[in-house]
């Protein structure tokens, strides 16, 4: 019975009742430990030894690539952003042709590989334009892909107020400027930040393709870190903990601001 207790109020939540710090400290501590047993077992069947001391010697390549990676993300959400809410805004457009023009460039980016889509950008469209600079090229061709999920996501969240609140906001003698700003928006941001935070932490993934254009980023540096050393794990491990520590503080931000901006609908 006090087994059963103890397990109980370590383990289960109590409704109404503060999770206390030593719960969650017990309970990530548990996680690690699993973790840890099934990594562990995992390399212990495959017998690998590993050469860190080879990859080390090359940290300085991972360190730059990591770097770049930061850049050319941060440029991407910035942009990304702006122009999905320009293409969420612009569906909502009377005029047609606006409205036609962004129905169509959601569903051309959407329905094509971003890898065509680097390829052509780069090779056919930054060439006819003279944009010979990839770094700025890489930057345009990742946030022209994010912004299309992002104004579907924005537009999700827009739809999703009710008819009968932009009915009320109208009939109290508001504008359409003030309804978005004081009643739809307000409520989108809730609703939207989930969804976004996954395509925020797709897009910096998803800047690993533009390797092929030769932009010397986190994953290029690695596999030139590999092709050197042919330590496959060494160099790949540190890869995925750069990317958890580019990824996991959207969604830690994500979340402080949904609690922050939380309605009631």
């Amino acid at each position: 019975m006090k087994l059963n207790k103890m397990f109980s109020s370590l383990m289960i939540e109590k409704k109404g009742e503060p999770v206390s710090w030593f719960v969650r400290l017990t309970n990530i501590l548990i996680l690690v430990l699993l973790f840890y047993g099934l990594f562990s077992f995992g390399f212990s069947r495959l017998s690998y030894t590993f050469r860190w001391g080879s990859v080390w010697k090359y940290r300085n390549n991972l360190i730059d690539g990591f770097i770049m990676t930061i850049l050319l993300s941060l440029a991407s959400l910035v942009l990304s952003v702006l122009l999905g809410f320009l293409f969420a805004i612009a569906q909502k457009s009377r005029i047609l042709l606006i409205r036609y023009f962004s129905r169509a460039y959601i569903e051309v980016i959407r329905g094509t590989p971003l890898l065509v889509q680097i390829l052509m950008f780069f090779y056919v469209i930054a060439n006819a334009a003279g944009l010979n600079n990839r770094y700025i090229a890489g930057v345009l061709i990742m946030s022209i892909f994010a912004s299309a999920y992002i104004a579907e996501i924005i537009r999700a969240g827009i739809d999703g107020v009710g008819s009968t609140q932009l009915e009320t906001a109208r009939s109290i003698g508001l504008t359409k400027q003030q309804t978005y700003r004081h009643i739809v928006f307000p409520q989108v941001i809730t609703g939207v930040l989930p969804p976004m935070a996954g395509q925020l932490a797709s897009l910096i993934k998803d800047s690993s393709l533009l390797s092929i254009i030769a932009i010397k980023e986190f994953t290029m540096a690695a596999r030139e870190v590999n092709a050197n050393t042919f330590s496959t794990l060494e160099s790949y491990i540190p890869l995925a903990i750069g990317y958890l520590i580019l990824t996991l503080p959207i969604s830690y931000v994500t979340k402080k601001l949904e609690r922050r901006y939380f309605y009631e609908t």
